[in-house]
């Protein structure tokens, strides 16, 4: 079984800007929808992306935290794109840039269209409690916050995010991934 352990944290700053060694502009949906992961109708999300010339299937256990199964499976960029086109109820699209502090990498999204103006870092561990360098860009972790999961983004994008969920730590989120 494949394991993500995988930490998420809003940036204090623009900082991070001058050491990104690499982006990509990313197009995601899922086949599985946010209502159907918080109802509890559904186990998994199921995710496909599409980056460049490449494209995955993601299949993640539906639990909030930062330990979760996850399995990824390449497919063709046209089963991709149809699927993105014909069965996923969004496409939320992001640059994703590469960012290495001490020989970790962080993957640090900035989001485009609705989601536009949120932008996270996130870093993949080999252990939940596994030490790794805090520089002073990186703000608050929202790794338990649902809010912040791709999944729920499509649904329920950053523009449309009262003032309170900018800000708060917890607004009585649901358990959905």
């Amino acid at each position: 079984m494949g394991v993500e352990i995988e930490r998420k944290f809003l940036l204090r700053s623009e900082a991070w800007r001058q050491a990104v060694e690499d982006s990509e502009r990313i197009a995601q949906g899922y086949l599985v929808s946010a209502e159907a992961l918080r109802a509890g109708h559904a186990r998994a999300s199921v995710r496909v992306r599409r980056a460049g010339e490449l494209a995955w299937l993601n299949i993640k256990s539906a639990q909030l935290g930062i330990e979760r199964a996850e399995y990824e499976y390449l497919v063709p960029v046209a089963d991709a794109e149809a699927m993105l086109a014909s069965l996923c109820d969004g496409v939320l699209e992001k640059f994703r840039h590469i960012v290495t502090v001490d020989g970790v990498v962080f993957e640090i999204d900035e989001f485009l269209g609705d989601n536009a103006g949120l932008v996270v870092a996130e870093v993949e561990l080999d252990a939940p409690d596994a030490a790794f360098p805090r520089p002073a860009w990186l703000g608050r972790e929202v790794s338990a916050l649902a809010r912040y999961y791709n999944v729920n983004l499509i649904e329920h994008p950053y523009a449309h995010w009262a003032p309170a969920e900018r800000d708060a730590d917890d607004v009585g989120e649901q358990a959905s991934c």
